[in-house]
């Protein structure tokens, strides 16, 4: 049975108008909605820490492949400590190093990650109007590069427990978290999500595979639920987080809206997207303390020309 409140296709593709952000910081501006992260912003997220503790929101970067990580990410060493007799201070070995070489895929639905506003286009162009083909496989992306966030995120982290508040484990593959949930979490854990914050909404998913282990991608994902756009645009948020790949599938809707998340945050709102999150630790967290905003910091690498970034947020309560 479908899902109630699902927007009309209609309703979605009028939202890369309605929802827009172009030339709202310039006619130049590639950063988007972390904009709304002010040295105010910041230094009201660090007012907020109490106890020091800080709590990890990434997953682990395995090697091994599995249903849901066809093409792992790739870790062999260069150099090692193989050779060495224990104790002994004399070697034939070379060099007294190890090092590591480390390649991977970090879109998909494995790696803990941010989406530059590079990462998708809707009609050839992505945030502001820049042209798809100034991200090229040639030189990169040449617009909207990861490298715009290179001071990071420092900002409040808002956390959206939907199993929590639905008194369920997880939600279903499939089904998505509607505005209602988000909601709902506001009024039974007493926050408001404001301008400049990052929102984390957790799903349950990594738990679920943690208790049932690993399927393909074909048999679905949960996310927040296209229905869930407007109020980002509402709220003022900087950053959308889930513990997922943030688009429910199978897709929804036909044709090329295949992700539209992803597609209208990214290419009408300029909103970042943190992807695959963990957030099991920082959910019980935030129980053990009756409290689900927090500091957080995401901090992106500095690549060059680059759609994204492995990345490892850490909340600070």
């Amino acid at each position: 049975m479908p899902q109630a409140g699902i927007p009309s296709e209609q309703e979605v593709l009028g939202w890369f108008d309605s929802l827009s952000n172009w030339g709202r910081w310039g006619d130049d501006d590639e950063l988007g909605t972390p904009n709304l992260i002010t040295s105010e912003k910041t230094r009201q997220a660090l007012a907020t820490v109490q106890e020091g503790l800080c709590v990890s929101l990434s997953r682990d970067v395995t090697w091994d492949p599995a249903p849901d990580v066809p093409a792992p990410p790739v870790h062999y060493m260069i150099e090692s400590g193989e050779g060495w007799a224990t104790g002994d201070k004399v070697s034939n070995r070379p060099s007294a190093v190890a090092m590591d070489y480390i390649g991977m895929i970090f879109h998909g639905v494995s790696v803990t990650h941010v989406d530059s506003l590079a990462h998708f286009f809707w009609n050839g162009k992505t945030y502001n109007g820049k042209p798809a083909h100034m991200v090229s496989t040639s030189l990169g992306a040449t617009v909207c590069s990861v490298e715009q966030a290179k001071n990071g995120f420092i900002t409040r982290g808002v956390l959206v427990d939907v199993p929590l508040v639905r008194g369920i484990d997880w939600v279903e593959r499939g089904e998505g978290v509607m505005p209602d949930d988000i909601l709902a979490a506001e009024e039974r854990c007493g926050f408001r999500i404001e301008p400049g914050d990052v929102l984390l909404v957790r799903t349950g998913q990594l738990r679920r595979r943690a208790v049932e282990g690993p399927v393909p991608r074909e048999a679905g994902s949960t996310a927040c639920q296209a229905a869930c756009l407007p109020l980002f645009r509402e709220r003022d948020i900087a950053v959308l987080g889930s513990d997922t790949g943030n688009d429910v599938s199978p897709p929804q809707y036909p044709g090329q809206l295949t992700n539209p998340v992803h597609q209208v945050s990214i290419t009408a709102m300029g909103l970042w997207i943190l992807d695959n999150a963990n957030l099991e630790e920082v959910a019980e967290a935030c129980q053990e303390r009756n409290r689900w905003t927090f500091m957080v910091s995401i901090n992106p690498l500095r690549l060059q020309n680059t759609t994204g970034s492995p990345v490892n947020p850490v909340a600070v309560f």
